[in-house]
């Protein structure tokens, strides 16, 4: 019992076991529609994008959330003008704006003092989250709940259906902009725990590990939850009893289930279908992560 109770007796403990839980909430609920509509490299470029915000932020000593936040929404402001015009495929519009942002992050890194301040952006550092920032993360996961209750619906008619969705008066564009700005929200804020190189993993893993599976739509986040926060809990106890990186922990736990997951799918049953509104959106699960 003491190996289970000590880390709580530590404040930044409390806080860290929260903010992993608060994330692994927002990350679950948003990761299957990252997933059904294939945006998963879409979510690895607003990590990265965030990188110069992050940086420039730190550098004029305002809030590095905001500046992070800044720079999310301007890349996918970016991404989303681009592929409205039909100037690039948005494919090609994210690994433009992706590397250059990527890029724009490491210049500005470059041009400071010291390397060494910048890998909790990097990496993340979950056991550095103040009281301050674990509200923030709070009223981030609030805001993602209820727009997600809210537009329910409207997500996944027009991930599902976009030409009925069309036919009946929603606005797939606009519907797409609004799971943008919470993917971004999301993303920033998954950012202050695991850091930029890793936040893609927490968003996507449990979610294709419930795709694997053949979850239904309306599981899928609930699967997804399940294994991002026992992955959190897990990876904060390795890293508070091992002395190993906690972000990092965290993602490789998400990593390991995705692997059971596959193989017990592969070896454990017969192959099932995978849902019909699932396939249609994603195509059949080895499909989905090729």
């Amino acid at each position: 019992m003491t190996w289970l109770i000590e880390p709580f007796e530590h404040a930044f403990m409390r806080q860290a076991f929260a903010a992993s839980l608060l994330i692994s909430l927002c990350c679950s609920l948003l990761g299957p529609h990252v997933v059904l509509r294939r945006m998963a490299f879409l979510g690895d470029a607003l990590a990265h994008a965030a990188l110069p915000g992050l940086v420039a932020a730190w550098m004029l000593g305002t809030s590095l959330f905001g500046g992070a936040l800044a720079a999310g929404l301007i890349t996918a402001s970016g991404i989303s003008w681009l592929g409205h015009r039909r100037l690039l495929r948005e494919d090609t519009a994210i690994g433009v704006l992706h590397s250059g942002m990527l890029a724009l992050g490491v210049l500005l890194i470059s041009a400071t003092s010291s390397f060494r301040d910048f890998s909790r952006m990097l990496f993340g550092n979950v056991f550095g989250i103040s009281k301050m920032e674990l509200t923030g993360i709070a009223a981030v996961a609030l805001l993602i709940a209820l727009l997600l209750r809210l537009f329910r619906k409207e997500l996944l008619l027009t991930a599902l259906d976009p030409a009925h969705a069309q036919v009946i008066g929603l606005s797939p564009g606009r519907i797409r902009t609004l799971l943008l700005f919470m993917l971004t929200l999301t993303v920033v804020t998954a950012i202050q725990a695991v850091g930029v190189v890793l936040t893609t993993a927490l968003l996507v893993t449990p979610s294709a590990s419930a795709v694997v599976v053949g979850a239904p739509l309306r599981s899928m986040w609930k699967i997804a939850f399940a294994i991002s926060a026992g992955s959190s809990i897990i990876g904060l106890y390795a890293s508070w009893h091992f002395d190993v990186s906690g972000g990092s922990a965290i993602v490789v736990c998400c990593s390991s289930c995705f692997a059971v997951m596959l193989a017990w799918q592969h070896f454990g049953r017969k192959k099932s279908r995978i849902p019909r509104k699932t396939r249609e959106a994603g195509g059949d699960s080895s499909d989905t992560f090729r």
